[in-house]
């Protein structure tokens, strides 16, 4: 226990230095740890690892791999996105408009720690727990040729301990109590905050089928004098609120050495705190993930995911015209700059693929990549007078490692 104590120690040093991520299903990465990832993030029905468990359905924690022992996941994903943006004044005055100008995103690429345990209490119950980033979204365009100096950053990162009862043989239920802890930054100031959210999962398995599904609270935070949002030299708070999630899944195995799943959620940008004043819809995210093992030693994974992006698009907004976000009215040229520019959510396929390698009977190497095709997304105003515009891509790869004890 010792060790597993350390273990989380380094990882909460390492996520109070994470930089914002650019995620792929709106903010939320697609899955959790290498295996999910190189499955496309499979997981709600067949989760190979005590992370995609954790993440996707805490009741999976009673089938897997790590059962019926205890093993300890440790994982790092580098991410790496592409991003750059384009304004366009054709004809407004400047100021107070923006003028015309385009540039690079300087967000660097940056890593993000993640660690999951999980050990028996009794033959019906397992406890489990992990601490990850799970999402978030940033651009700098500071020292670029942007008219304005766009600089979001957002971090949402969760510590989750995780109870799981084996009702029958072939049905459990499951639960996590999530800890978020959230992070914004609009260039005038961090703030953050916490909340507490409930994920709650079933899962049934019919032999080489399983059924999966879960579901995940709203979670919401209160960010407090993190902008000015409408210029009058005061500084603005804002509600963010992690969606309500619904996860569901089926998983064919149909012997030791080939796995599949199928997936879909459904995220309720539309109805959050935050998101939907910024004009996010729900979506839809489709998945699937398959892994081979042509070896004893070795794993081989592939993997998609698909989810159109939640942003709408309100080309003939009238630049001279407010929007209201939370009760205080902004210029909509400067709140369409945030949409588009400063969170770009745009990313929707995604291809990947992964290696699992024993290196021992205990420890298990396992390693992932993800490629993200770049997407635009661009919107004007009436008349074309004002033009928005970014474009995206990204790579990522993930590195773990799994000890069985």
């Amino acid at each position: 226990m010792k060790k597993t104590f350390v273990l989380f120690a380094l990882l909460s040093i390492m996520l109070a230095s994470v930089p914002a991520a650019m995620a792929t299903n709106g903010t939320n990465l697609i899955g959790i740890g290498p295996i999910s990832r190189a499955m496309g993030g499979a997981g709600v029905a067949a989760p190979q690892d005590t992370l995609s468990a954790i993440f996707a359905n805490p009741a999976a924690m009673c089938f897997g791999p790590y059962c019926p022992g205890s093993s300890v996941d440790f994982a790092g994903t580098w991410f790496n996105p592409n991003v750059d943006g384009k304004m366009v004044n054709n004809g407004l005055p400047s100021p107070p408009f923006p003028g015309s100008g385009q540039g690079d995103s300087q967000m660097n690429a940056f890593v993000v720690p993640a660690i999951g345990v999980t050990t028996p209490i009794n033959e019906k119950l397992r406890f489990g727990i992990g601490m990850y980033g799970q999402s978030g979204m940033g651009t700098d365009y500071k020292g670029t040729q942007m008219p304005a100096p766009v600089y979001t950053q957002l971090q949402v990162m969760k510590f989750a301990p995780n109870l799981a009862w084996l009702i029958t043989p072939n049905f459990s239920v499951g639960a996590s109590l999530e800890v978020v802890w959230q992070n914004l930054d609009l260039g005038q100031g961090a703030a953050h905050d916490y909340a507490l959210g409930l994920q709650l999962g079933v899962l049934y398995n019919l032999g080489k089928f399983n059924i999966g599904a879960s579901y995940t609270t709203p979670e919401s935070v209160d960010h407090k004098n993190v902008g000015d949002f409408n210029q009058d030299g005061t500084l603005d708070s804002l509600t963010l609120e992690s969606p309500q999630t619904f996860k569901g899944g089926v998983s064919y195995e149909p012997n030791q050495s080939w796995l599949f799943e199928l997936y879909t959620r459904w995220y309720g940008w539309g109805s959050a705190d935050g998101y939907k004043d910024f004009g996010w819809d729900d979506q839809w995210v489709f998945g699937f993930g398959g892994q081979w093992r042509p070896a004893d030693k070795w794993t081989i994974r592939l993997g998609y995911n698909y989810g159109e992006t939640p942003i709408k698009n309100n080309t003939g907004f009238n630049p001279a015209g407010n929007t209201n976000v939370q009760g205080v009215p902004v210029n909509n040229v400067g709140y369409e700059t945030l949409r588009i520019i400063g969170f770009p959510a745009i990313a929707e396929q995604h291809f990947t693929a992964g290696l699992g390698f024993n290196i021992t009977q205990n420890w298990l190497l396992n390693l992932s990549f993800m490629y993200s095709p770049e997407e635009s997304f661009s919107e004007a105003s009436a008349g074309d007078a004002y033009l928005l515009e970014s474009n995206m891509s990204q790579w990522s790869s993930s590195f773990g490692l799994t000890w069985f004890f």
